[in-house]
């Protein structure tokens, strides 16, 4: 069963088809929360070639497909941030730092203190962070430069500490890396840039070669091919993590009456015009003006620049028409979007039930943008219905957690013996000899101890 199949009236924006909540089936409503079907394993059978010849040849490999892809041959493509030369104008450097402080203040918030427990006496459990000593930095490129997603991980990346920072991305025409991102890398105190994109260059960040250092975990996002590269690498002799998997960017706006159709609109479009496998969705109340929201969005959508980009994702995307907004947030949650745009008279109230989403934007006054470049919270976030189980990148991405503990003789005697018959339940003689050893000794020791001897009182 296809959407089309589904329960629809029609709609005044003939590309983006509306549906009735209350008329739909559970099957139906499953369908909706389906995002437009991947084709990975054709793209898969692609990338897997190019990830085997950066593995074996390294830096040449990376340079052929480079050149071949993009018809630019960088010369070096791997470069010291500090080598860069950066021109940007004063109001563009000020806008970056003032988008990377608040992202900074943020995430610096996110530090977890040392956790120490004493389950028992004797027994002492501590847990403390360390950094994922290298990282590799996926920024796209393509239309247009990101430095947005730079800071997005560049900031956590240096917050965490860690000690190896690679970025990659697409060259421009010239074979240069954008100002703006060269100006994040140097304020991120980045290890190298390399000037290349697409599944080459993840694998190039994943296998390491003459240039690139090799990388413990790949952040960022892309095309179907980065991500296809991403899925195979983190289950490859690579060694490598990713940063969750990801696919086309998507928006659902929950709106009641009290929505402004002019905001809507723009919310609507600001996440359509990203690419055509975007996925946008409308969730309105039944008192809602349907009708103004969609003129409105016509004509904002005919004055864009990017509108073939935005027409493609509308016609992949929906209206859903509820009762109230308990119902609209019932089909939220179902849905799980990466950006979720709460533009209700409740919206306070109507947050508190958010139990799927990527980032969260409340009111009239939040639009998505925000969070995309300056707000301080990540936008590098689950889509395709992965928010159910995954969150957005935050500074504990950047981490690994490490648990510690410490037993004192006393803790040995009282918790010894509770292990001790455990690894007789599993079965486990050695795991059980490697307490008893340390019991008999504790044994031994009391045995050979001389007895307390009180001393002479004085009078």
């Amino acid at each position: 069963m296809s959407r089309e199949d589904l329960k629809t009236h029609d709609s005044r924006l003939t590309t983006m088809k509306t549906y009735n909540y209350n008329s739909l089936t559970p099957d139906e409503i499953a369908q909706l929360c389906r995002r437009p079907k991947m084709d990975f394993a054709s793209v898969f059978g692609q990338v897997q070639p190019i990830l085997d010849d950066v593995q074996k040849l390294g830096d040449d490999a990376i340079r052929a497909y480079t050149k071949k892809f993009d018809g630019i041959d960088p010369d070096p493509f791997t470069v010291n941030p500090e080598d860069l030369e950066v021109n940007l104008p004063p109001d563009v450097q000020q806008v970056l730092d003032i988008a990377m402080n608040n992202i900074f203040r943020f995430h610096r918030e996110q530090v977890t203190s040392p956790i120490e427990v004493e389950t028992m006496e004797g027994v002492v459990c501590s847990r403390v962070a360390r950094p994922i000593e290298r990282v590799g930095l996926y920024i796209p490129g393509g239309t247009a430069p990101l430095p947005s997603t730079a800071m997005m991980l560049g900031v956590p990346a240096m917050i965490a500490g860690c000690e190896t920072i690679v970025i990659a991305t697409p060259p421009d025409e010239n074979g240069s890396i954008p100002d703006s991102v060269a100006y994040v890398a140097q304020k991120i105190g980045a290890t190298a840039v390399v000037k290349a994109g697409g599944a080459q260059a993840i694998a190039g960040m994943a296998y390491g070669t003459e240039t690139i250092p090799k990388v413990d975990k790949i952040f960022g996002p892309g095309n179907q091919y980065v991500t296809a590269a991403k899925m195979l690498l983190q289950n490859s002799e690579a060694m490598v993590a990713i940063d969750m998997p990801a696919g086309p960017s998507e928006v659902l706006v929950i709106a009641d009456k009290t929505a402004d159709p002019e905001f809507v609109a723009a919310d609507l479009l600001s996440q359509a015009e990203h690419g055509s496998d975007s996925q946008v969705v409308l969730v309105i109340t039944e008192d809602a003006d349907l009708a103004a929201i969609q003129k409105e969005t016509e004509k904002q959508l005919n004055a864009l620049p990017r509108k073939e980009f935005a027409t493609g994702a509308l016609a992949k995307s929906f209206t859903l028409v509820v009762k109230n907004t308990a119902k609209a947030m019932e089909f939220s949650n179902r849905y799980a979007p990466e950006h979720l745009i709460i533009n209700t008279a409740d919206e306070e109230q109507l947050a508190e039930s958010v139990m799927n989403a990527g980032s969260v934007f409340i009111g009239a006054w939040t639009p998505e943008s925000m969070g995309d470049y300056a707000s301080g919270t990540n936008h590098t976030l689950p889509t395709y219905g992965y928010a159910r189980m995954y969150s957005g990148v935050s500074l504990q991405s950047f981490q690994k957690f490490i648990t510690m503990q410490q037993i004192s003789e006393e803790g040995l005697r009282k918790l010894g013996p509770v292990v001790e018959t455990l690894a007789d339940v599993e079965g486990l003689q050695a795991h059980r000899n490697a307490v008893s050893v340390r019991l008999e000794r504790l044994n031994e020791k009391a045995k050979n101890s001389p007895p307390f001897q009180g001393g002479a009182g004085g009078g």
